[in-house]
């Protein structure tokens, strides 16, 4: 699959790469489609108060999310076949296009980015698997920070792992190491992976290891949530990326 590499040059997502919508295949399209902006070398995704919550009849907690992913497929509505589903008896509601945007099996991926949130948001770059088949559902996230576990241009706790999901094949590894990095300034996390072991960094430097990842297609995800029942002030959370890229092996 080669090197892929986004630095959002121009003023629009590249369609052969991007779907901005947050699994619509359970939803629509129409009511999942992310606020985003291809700005100055810059992508920015971000959640205003008017923005509706997601599948909020199915859903089991109000949740509100602004995502963009480098792949899609659903099979025909009424089916279960469709990437992330988060019920047992999920069915496709929209049948969905296909996009193979980046679908790395192995390599290398990289993001350097910012984020503005609150107490309720949170912002995350990750790899989903590509689902053909349903147990190839397992993550490697590169980064996952909840708005409650920063200490303001101090620290945060970085989420970063395994997540074994719907694959039995997995051991979910995933944790949230507190570390001094201000997650409102700009700082690349990354991951590299083969058949035995996933590394995580940031800023060049290795925080986890994780043994036998997943080695099956995984879509690239970067997404910001917000949570509007969690206690804290409403605010316009973001996450602004500057370029992510990496190399498939």
């Amino acid at each position: 699959m080669g090197p892929f590499r986004d630095d959002f040059d121009g003023t629009e997502l590249d369609p052969g790469v991007w779907d901005p919508h947050y699994l619509p295949h359970w939803s629509s399209r129409a009511a999942t489609r992310a606020r985003h902006r291809v700005a100055g070398g810059r992508l920015r995704l971000w959640i205003p108060p008017d923005q509706p919550l997601w599948c909020p009849d199915l859903h089991p907690t109000p949740l509100r999310v602004s995502g963009i992913a480098s792949g899609a497929h659903s099979g025909p509505v009424g089916s279960p076949v469709g990437g992330q589903r988060f019920l047992e008896t999920q069915q496709v509601r929209e049948e969905q296009p296909r996009l193979e945007g980046w679908l790395p099996r192995s390599g290398s991926l990289a993001v350097v980015c910012r984020m503005e949130l609150s107490d309720r948001s949170m912002a995350a770059v990750w790899l989903s698997g590509f689902e053909e088949s349903p147990e190839d559902s397992g993550e490697l996230c590169l980064v996952e920070v909840f708005g409650k576990d920063r200490e303001p241009r101090r620290s945060a706790q970085v989420g970063m792992g395994i997540k074994r999901l719907n694959d039995p094949r997995l051991v979910h590894d995933f944790e949230a190491p507190r570390l001094p990095v201000d997650v409102g300034q700009w700082h690349e996390y990354a991951v590299r992976w083969d058949e035995q072991v996933a590394e995580f960094s940031v800023d060049g430097e290795l925080v986890r290891t994780c043994r036998n990842p997943p080695t099956y297609p995984l879509q690239v995800m970067v997404a910001v949530f917000d949570f509007p029942d969690w206690p804290g002030v409403a605010s316009v959370p973001a996450l602004e990326v500057d370029w992510i890229g990496g190399e498939s092996g």
